[in-house]
């Protein structure tokens, strides 16, 4: 896979200056609503820090009983917070015309993947709370734990994400999957479609699980002539196990990351204590915030190699390149976007990164096969 350098490749060769200055108008506005967003769940929680321990060393459930009561307020009150700013982004993605500004609709949308989150996130805050009640070095015990939920919730996220969603209807394009599948060897992979289109008129695809769980979803706005490429690099994804890969480097981060919050709850009675779940919480939030560069670097790298699947199971850079272009239209994303931008909430490579990827691709390809060229 060759390097994402922009080196000799100008943006302006693929877009016009209008198209250039409407994405750069979105993303202004999204940004903003990031950022704005993200300061106001941190000072939720720094309210929640200083007004709900009393609370909670009142309830007199005992520690669990306490711990689940806590968190359950933590998490309806972070939704809370946070849902201003996804009506908002609704209705900044409708502005721009990417899709209705319908509330009602996309809340309808939320709930299969809102649902497996609130019970993970409850689940591993009594297993923390029970766990360092009981030890010491909790932080070491809850390590496997907590990785073992991790692993249970990615696992089922792929049945439930089937729950909530179709098989594909059209015969062609079932007998395309077939046909990408057995170039990725990943045959008998499920690939079904998600209905999104009451509440947006945006592309996208995803892949959810592992092992026998796997599905690559496909929304319904993307079925308009662009399915092989998107199909090829969901099933690269699956054929280089990139779900699989993210937990193990989950499995390396949650260790010092629970150790950093054991060191900085200590002096407040330590995680055991259900009255400092706020102060927990707050400290999770600011070193995910941290580690977001570092997380996206990764993400980008998985999303680089699932292109480059794309490209030698499709064999068509043209339409690698064509669809790329697309994305500018039909969500608005910026082909270069800012340096902050890139590091805090681009997790794929930005469009220039991947044209310049199909622009390369055929040399490449001729090199790998030592000069004789495509069949």
């Amino acid at each position: 896979m060759p390097s994402l350098h922009l080196t000799g490749f100008d943006e302006h060769r693929y877009f016009t200056a209008h198209e250039l200055a409407r994405s750069r108008g979105y993303t202004r506005g999204e940004d903003v609503l990031w950022i704005l967003g993200t300061i106001a769940t941190l000072a939720a929680l720094v309210v929640l820090v200083r007004v709900l321990p009393r609370s909670v060393r009142n309830m007199g459930l005992g520690r669990i009983g306490s711990a689940i009561v806590a968190g359950m307020v933590l998490l309806v009150t972070l939704w809370f917070v946070g849902l201003p700013f996804s009506f908002a982004d609704l209705w900044w993605q409708h502005h721009w015309g990417l899709g209705p500004f319908d509330i009602l609709a996309w809340l309808s949308g939320q709930w299969s993947t809102l649902f497996p989150e609130v019970i993970s996130a409850m689940l591993t805050i009594v297993v923390l709370v029970g766990l360092a009640g009981r030890f010491r070095r909790w932080w070491f015990v809850a390590w496997p734990a907590t990785v073992a939920i991790a692993l249970f919730f990615a696992f089922v996220s792929g049945w439930l994400a089937a729950g909530a969603s179709h098989p594909l209807r059209d015969a062609v394009l079932r007998a395309d999957v077939t046909r990408i599948e057995r170039v990725e060897h990943v045959s008998g992979t499920p690939v079904r479609v998600e209905d999104v289109s009451s509440w947006t008129d945006q592309v996208n695809a995803f892949t959810v699980g592992f092992g026998p769980s796997t599905h690559v979803v496909l929304w319904d706005t993307l079925l308009d002539g662009e399915e092989d490429v998107v199909i090829a690099h969901e099933l690269g994804h699956v054929r280089s196990r990139h779900i699989l890969k993210a937990l193990g480097w989950s499995t390396l981060l949650i260790l010092p990351t629970l150790w950093l919050v054991a060191f900085a709850t200590r002096r407040r009675g330590g995680v055991g204590d259900p009255a400092n779940l706020p102060y927990v919480i707050l400290v999770l939030s600011v070193l995910a915030l941290l580690l977001t560069p570092l997380e996206n670097v990764v993400a980008r790298r998985y999303e680089s190699e699932a292109d480059w699947r794309a490209l030698n199971a499709t064999r068509d850079p043209a339409a690698g390149r064509k669809l790329f272009e697309s994305f500018q239209q039909s969500s608005l994303e910026d082909p270069s976007p800012p340096l902050y931008d890139y590091l805090f909430l681009e997790n794929h490579p930005t469009l220039m990164q991947r044209i310049a990827m199909t622009e390369r691709w055929p040399a490449s390809d001729r090199r790998s096969r030592g000069g004789r060229g495509s069949p």
